[in-house]
């Protein structure tokens, strides 16, 4: 859809914002053989060589955004080698933009808890590749802490998605308060950071406001009512 083009041509950029992650790649490659610890079998010296070119290549690929080809020289790395953790966060972000997403909650589930030591702007674009792929799984329970956990890492100007989202999660989950909660905060965030970009989908959010006010009065009214009614 248009809504969720804009988000990943959007959010795809929040890898590259943090601070000196555009270039650090490039200091990566001076560390391949760190990265590529443990050899299925003993391989030739050329080999590695040859490996440690590639692993380069795809790096340069993951840099400049093509995550079709970085992925295929990763898949095949992958299947050699204990890759570390953010080779193998690199290789799940691959598969979120593949649209493969089993694939990409897997390798992301497995590295993120190992990446605590990174900068925190890059956890949170792997906190939100790995939320969205839960999301278009449609795992909402499993996307809202992800979410969740992105929104205590990322710039506050990149909050209005999560916010977005989550109200989705909890719409779907007839969560009807916390829906509004998130959509409102959405709402706010969009009118801060992105005025006038986003007129259609702050159409959207204004309705599910209102949609939603007479079910969070409903349910508060009956939660009143069970206060009460225990309270005799």
């Amino acid at each position: 859809t248009l809504f969720r083009s804009k988000e990943r041509t959007y959010m795809q950029n929040l890898l590259y914002k943090s601070k000196g992650l555009a270039t650090r790649w490039l200091t990566l490659i001076a560390f391949v053989f760190v990265c590529l610890l443990t050899h299925a079998q003993s391989a030739p010296t050329h080999n590695k060589q040859k490996d440690a070119e590639l692993l380069g290549k795809a790096l340069e690929y993951f840099a400049s955004q093509k995550y079709h080809e970085c992925l295929l020289i990763l898949q095949g790395l992958d299947k050699q080698y204990r890759l570390n953790p953010r080779y193998k966060a690199y290789l799940g972000v691959c598969y979120y933009y593949e649209w493969d997403y089993e694939n990409a909650v897997k390798h992301l589930t497995v590295a993120i808890p190992k990446l605590v030591n990174f900068a925190p702007h890059e956890r949170s674009f792997y906190y939100w590749a790995l939320a969205e792929s839960y999301f278009n799984l449609m795992h909402y329970e499993k996307a809202v802490p992800c979410y969740q956990d992105m929104l205590k890492l990322c710039y506050e100007k990149e909050r209005a998605e999560a916010y977005y989202r989550l109200g989705f999660c909890f719409l779907f989950g007839e969560d009807w308060a916390d829906a509004w909660s998130n959509f409102y905060a959405a709402q706010n965030c969009f009118r801060k950071y992105r005025p006038g970009e986003e007129q259609a989908r702050m159409a959207q959010i204004g309705n599910m406001l209102k949609a939603l006010n007479g079910k969070v009065a409903s349910e508060a009214l009956v939660h009143i009512g069970i206060n009460k009614a225990k309270g005799k």
